[in-house]
């Protein structure tokens, strides 16, 4: 195991949350968190530290910083419904994630690589920002250049559902083409994250 895979595999023993699909077998073999101390009982932790964990869990499954996600938050409490949910969803929006819903990379590290290295099109035009906000009726794609390397090669013969959520309602995809289209503003309920979003709410509420 790289020193990479490694480090994912720990962070997401210690948020009980699998980040890649690595860490998802090993975490069923050590379903505890790490250290000398994983399987004993833990003492009960203050409500700061549940709501920071939770915090942590949400920043770790989008693989964003926290300056980026202090943004997303601001931006959720200023828009109508719940805080939380808007959360999630203006992050689910973003061009990294929707990359890795669709199949098109097996972990979100993977799926902003491929934005940074200008693989991926929204609408035809290269997009090389991870946070670019898809909008719905848009449509994602893969370089036509980039569709013969292995990882694209991978993924359009559909090796990546596996071990990747089922796809959920909001995007259309044709796996074969590597195209995609978000037909709608996701809702929280659909969204594969694992986070208790009030809690998160409650977090920066706080600060």
């Amino acid at each position: 195991m790289s020193n990479q895979s490694r480090s994912k595999t720990r962070l997401s023993r210690a948020l009980g949350v699998a980040l890649t699909p690595k860490a998802a077998k090993y975490m069923e073999k050590r379903p505890y968190a790490p250290g000398e101390h994983g399987r004993t009982k833990r003492k009960q932790d203050s409500d700061y530290a549940v709501r920071l964990r939770e915090k942590q869990r949400l920043r770790a499954q989008y693989g964003i910083r926290e300056k980026q996600l202090r943004i997303a938050f601001n931006e959720a409490r200023r828009t109508d419904g719940l805080t939380g949910e808007n959360l999630v969803e203006l992050l689910e929006m973003r061009l990294d994630a929707l990359v890795l819903r669709a199949g098109f990379a097996r972990t979100i590290a993977q799926a902003r690589q491929f934005v940074v290295h200008r693989h991926i099109l929204v609408d035809g035009q290269i997009v090389d920002r991870p946070s670019f906000r898809v909008k719905p009726g848009q449509t994602i794609g893969v370089k036509q250049r980039s569709e013969g390397t292995e990882p694209f090669q991978v993924a359009a013969a559909g090796g990546h559902v596996d071990v990747l959520p089922k796809l959920p309602g909001y995007l259309e995809v044709e796996l074969d083409t590597l195209q995609a289209q978000l037909l709608r503003r996701p809702k929280r309920a659909e969204v594969p994250v694992t986070c208790d979003v009030q809690l998160v709410v409650e977090y920066y509420a706080a600060r």
